[in-house]
């Protein structure tokens, strides 16, 4: 059941997610459902339990301790972003601590093996989650709701600053993401080590 409610959030989103249709999936009653897997908030838990441990299954790959720390911060970002049907969930509910844990588990062992400890260690790992976390803001955010006249390109591209043009040229430019993310996840890995 567990597994069903899990694809179904994964296909469709967390609001397909009833107990009623979880039963017509399974071609159950809703009673059955219930008496198997108790409250609804007992089933998103179990749901955010059983993907926490696949995503925590995958290995961490690298040869140093900086590139194992970099795949295991990037291991957090890219679930988040491949499954965001479930860390919406997760966030709806309040169990986004639930989900990443396991994977915050391995970049504490990956920061501890490069000899950070501590607050050392603590101070790493919050400087690497809080990034992770601003871009998850922009990965996750629906662009189509951004009016074109609000959008940060289009407010570049008119801008009357005393800036060089080049900047604002530059600026106006779409990004590209996940290059941000790595740089700027390099550099505050490198500030740690």
């Amino acid at each position: 059941m567990v597994t069903k409610a899990l694809e179904l959030v994964e296909a469709e989103g967390p609001d397909a997610l009833t107990m009623r249709r979880l039963a017509a999936e399974l071609d159950v009653t809703t009673t059955t459902i219930y008496w198997h897997v108790g409250s609804r908030d007992e089933l998103i838990t179990d749901i955010i339990r059983q993907q926490s441990e696949q995503l925590a299954a995958r290995p961490i790959k690298g040869t140093t301790p900086r590139q194992r720390i970099m795949a295991a911060a990037t291991h957090i970002w890219e679930s988040a972003v491949e499954h965001r049907a479930i860390t919406s969930l997760a966030h709806q509910s309040g169990a986004s601590s639930l989900l990443q844990h396991p994977l915050e588990l391995a970049l504490a062992a990956e920061l501890e093996a490069a000899g950070l400890t501590g607050p050392a260690a603590a101070l790493a790992q919050r400087s690497i989650l809080a990034t992770i976390t601003g871009f998850l803001v922009l990965a996750l955010r629906d662009e189509a709701s951004i009016r074109e006249d609000s959008r940060s390109t289009t407010l570049w591209a008119s801008t009357e600053a005393d800036l060089d043009r080049s900047t604002i040229d530059a600026l106006a430019a779409p990004h590209d993401l996940p290059k941000l993310f790595e740089v700027t996840l390099q550099a505050v890995v490198d500030s740690h080590l």
